[in-house]
């Protein structure tokens, strides 16, 4: 199977020589369609800077992101718009929900920017609505949310123009563990019954243990790489699996079992 998103040498350096930051060193890696993969490491490892590279926010020093046969270093104008609206969806550690829009406005809000006809953006919304069990939050302001309720908005939104790649970046760091739980749940149930392509960073090896694969970040490289082995590994003895790594980065891990 054709991967949906290779990464060859990536690099991100900050500063100049003597001292110069190696945010990423040569970050090389593929990402199959359906997978659920997992970015981990200490902070300051690189990760989210790896997420930030891929969803345009930073622009790399070196190497290339391939998505769809495209390097996205290249996509100028409407190119770049629709990468970032359609090809990709970005669910944020802080929801960065509009206060003053309810959540239907929320998740609408990318369909009307792109165009998409009312008929199926209502088809979408209340698919998407009743599989993420927000059908009566849909109406109110995030002020009235709970963080979970917002977190799920917020996934909606990224997810209601079905983009090819979801980019998570650390979506339980705002939450409880009884809402951190519910987000995993509705993210694997999402990859497992639609398909759906996430990739995602985190500290939370209670989190990571929902993934597929998981590759461990250190000083800008890819030093370790585990995979779930589905469906006879438990996801509590992923779970432990993670923790002997995340050991030797002095990660934690928050309980949401």
């Amino acid at each position: 199977m054709e991967p949906i998103l290779e990464i060859e040498s990536l690099r991100k350096y900050y500063g100049k020589l003597p001292n110069q930051t190696k945010a990423l060193d040569g970050i090389t890696l593929q990402v199959i369609p359906g997978e659920f993969l997992g970015i981990m490491g200490s902070s300051g490892s690189g990760k989210s800077t790896l997420l930030n590279c891929i969803a345009t926010v930073i622009r790399p020093t070196g190497g290339s992101i391939t998505i769809g046969g495209k390097q996205i270093q290249t996509l100028k104008g409407t190119e770049l718009a629709d990468y970032r609206g359609k090809t990709i969806g970005y669910l944020f550690q802080n929801f960065e929900l509009l206060d003053n829009l309810t959540g239907r406005e929320n998740i609408m809000l990318p369909l009307s920017l792109h165009g998409i006809p009312e008929k199926e953006s209502t088809r979408r919304l209340e698919q998407l609505s009743s599989y993420l069990e927000i059908i009566e939050i849909l109406d109110k302001f995030p002020s009235q949310m709970s963080g979970g309720q917002k977190q799920r908005v917020a996934a909606a939104r990224a997810l209601i123009l079905n983009p090819g790649l979801i980019l998570a970046d650390e979506p339980t760091g705002a939450l409880d563990s009884k809402n951190a739980k519910a987000l995993m749940e509705k993210l694997s149930g999402l990859n497992r019954d639609t398909g759906a392509t996430i990739l995602m960073v985190t500290h939370d090896s209670n989190a990571a243990s929902y993934c597929k694969r998981i590759l461990f970040i250190r000083d800008g490289v890819i030093f370790h790489e585990i995979r779930r082995n589905i469906p006879d590994e438990s996801r509590q003895t992923f779970y432990e699996r993670i923790l002997k790594v995340m050991a030797q980065l002095g990660g934690g891990s928050a309980n949401v079992f």
